[in-house]
């Protein structure tokens, strides 16, 4: 368990100094390859993360379940976490394509204003929706 705490404080040190590295010592980052050094950081830390969620979770699971002696909501809890990040995470990805895109196309026509402020409230809506998976969710615990 400390074992893949230590790594991925420093897997999280090491990105962070690389990309210090490369913002501000253009030279130092020439040298070091610094990019190359942050995808390998990026890629190290995505299998920490994915071991650590699988042996935390059964931890978690069990002690949210004997605290409430026998009831299995430690893990409605976690589907209505899941379930909020995850729309949030798909909102995030969404509203920056298409607001991007809308505010290319605003500034080229700026009649469709209106056309481009739908599309981007549709991306929000994602948001909307893991928001009340998560509340029927806790409804229900």
């Amino acid at each position: 368990m400390y074992i893949i705490l230590i790594l991925t404080i420093i897997i999280v040190v090491s990105t962070i100094s690389a990309g210090i590295a490369i913002r501000y010592k253009e030279s130092l980052a020439k040298k070091v390859k610094g990019k190359s050094l942050i995808k390998f950081n990026l890629s190290a830390f995505i299998p920490v993360m994915a071991a650590a969620v699988i042996m935390f979770i059964p931890q978690v699971a069990h002690a949210a379940d004997a605290a409430s002696a026998g009831s299995s909501s430690g893990l409605g809890f976690i589907a209505a976490a899941l379930s909020t990040g995850l729309a949030t995470i798909g909102t995030g990805y969404a509203v920056g394509s298409v607001g991007s895109s809308a505010l290319g196309a605003v500034s080229e026509d700026p009649k469709i204003l209106g056309k481009t402020l739908i599309f981007v409230g549709l991306a929000e809506g994602i948001a909307i929706y893991g928001l009340i998976v998560s509340i029927m969710i806790l409804g229900r615990l």
